[in-house]
């Protein structure tokens, strides 16, 4: 099968990739582009590891096709960080001790950052919702929730 030039945004730069019809997002981002922070847990959408965002919109990029890129803006967690400046959320998720292993921490740090732009005063259980499909064996979700929570809270008194 022959692959298919692809042209997108990916964290604010344009970037181009040759993509069998067959690739997910992920494997295009982590295989092609070398983007490798978000993870593949499950292959079915159900873990939130491999979350990243197209064009503003949440979404677990193993069931994305990478071909179905072209033309859209992605966000991963490579993007998160302004250069050395960690994003709040990062930089709580540090301070708060909201992950072990980490295997999850990316796609919960995407699916975070994706709440807070669209709404930057959650509730504790508005946080608990969004992040519902994001699983994490290690750490019982408390010191994350708590995490978003105080970036949230961070971010607004920048704002």
């Amino acid at each position: 099968m022959s692959k298919i030039h692809v042209q997108t945004i990916v964290n604010r730069d344009p970037v181009e990739f040759l993509a069998d019809p067959r690739e997910t997002l992920l494997d295009c981002l982590r295989d092609h582009l070398g983007l490798t922070g978000s993870k593949e847990g499950c292959g079915t959408g159900d873990c939130g590891a491999c979350s990243v965002t197209v064009d503003g919109t949440l979404i677990s990029s193993c069931l994305m096709l990478g071909v179905e890129a072209g033309g859209k803006s992605i966000e991963t967690i490579e993007g998160m960080a302004q250069g050395e400046d960690l994003h709040p959320l990062q930089r709580k998720f540090i301070e708060h001790a909201a992950f072990q292993c980490g295997y999850c921490t990316p796609g919960i740090l995407v699916a975070a950052k994706n709440l807070l732009e669209k709404n930057p005063s959650p509730t504790e259980t508005e946080v608990r919702y969004w992040l519902a499909g994001n699983l994490c064996r290690c750490t019982g979700y408390d010191k994350i929730i708590r995490a978003v929570m105080d970036a949230a809270e961070e971010m607004r008194g920048a704002a």
